[in-house]
């Protein structure tokens, strides 16, 4: 069991999403960056998929009333009972407390134990859809005082590499890969080009449904509202007024903007990582070099 002394400014319990769902308006949820969770679930002794804390925008303290297993990613300062600990997989005595630091650029990282968070699945995954308040710990982000639970520790699972393209945040901006989406052919030669030369910034405005950026605006030849039509995580739309929003795992299942392009699966978690203010870029790619990275 895991106490929730300060809970961070946002937690929530997160695996790798649904699996389906999609035709009843869920979409996928999960974690925002899964290669991350994934390798901290490794790492902690677990199967990739268990679910753990998607932890966000501050610090929190966590106390664990049996003795336990534990891994934190990414860059953050991890203390057990004061002491501040190597990265990697910590063991932590029952009744101790982690203090758990953010120190990094990147905006989520993730918080495994060994068993995983056993909270209650629904149709089979433990996420958190906030925007339909179930799933996770009573469909709602985690807060001070919560108590959750741990499942049974499983047998050892083999440790990974480290996750993701490692892209620090070095002021240069972070370089997204992109398809055609289905709308490609409603933006004329010179919107295509500008969209690919030009320098967006993440906004305030984004969270797990949607980033949306700013920069120089991307018209299509006819008006943006069009009969909605399948989405998907991703998916660049460009509404009225030309500024792009990308749809993240908690976003919509249909739309009725244009897309444009979509950002390839292996850059989406890079995506997910940057704070408002974060300069990305667009690069186009073919079908295959998309399929060949994301697997």
């Amino acid at each position: 069991m895991i106490e929730v002394v300060k809970a961070p400014p946002f937690a929530t319990v997160q695996d790798l999403g649904w699996r389906t769902g999609r035709a009843m308006g869920l979409p996928p949820g999960g974690a925002m960056h899964p290669a991350l969770l994934k390798d901290a679930n490794l790492q902690a002794g677990n199967p990739a998929g268990l679910a753990g804390l998607e932890w966000a925008l501050g610090p929190g303290v966590l106390r664990f009333v049996n003795q336990a297993t534990v891994c934190v990613l990414q860059d953050a300062e991890v203390r057990v009972e004061g002491t501040v600990q190597p990265a990697g997989p910590i063991h932590v005595n029952a009744g101790a407390t982690v203090d758990v630091v953010p120190r990094g650029h990147d905006r989520f990282l993730y918080v495994a134990v060994r068993g995983g968070i056993d909270v209650a699945p629904v149709m089979g995954s433990r996420s958190t859809y906030l925007p339909g308040g179930f799933g996770g710990y009573e469909g709602r982000r985690i807060k001070s005082g919560d108590r959750l639970p741990i499942g049974a520790a499983p047998k050892p699972a083999r440790r990974s590499a480290a996750a993701g393209r490692g892209d620090a945040d070095t002021g240069e901006p972070l370089v997204l890969r992109v398809t055609r989406g289905p709308q490609w052919e409603r933006f004329d030669p010179a919107a295509h080009a500008a969209f690919f030369s030009s320098e967006y910034t993440v906004t305030p405005a984004s969270d797990r449904m949607g980033y949306r950026l700013s920069g120089p605006a991307v018209i299509p030849r006819e008006t943006a509202t069009l009969p909605s039509e399948a989405a998907c995580p991703g998916a660049v739309q460009i509404p009225d007024g030309g500024g792009p929003i990308v749809l993240m795992p908690d976003g919509p299942t249909v739309g009725g903007y244009p897309m444009m392009v979509v950002v390839i699966r292996a850059d989406l978690g890079e995506l997910a990582q940057c704070q408002p203010g974060r300069v990305v870029r667009f690069r186009k790619v073919s079908l295959e070099e998309a399929r060949a990275v994301s697997g």
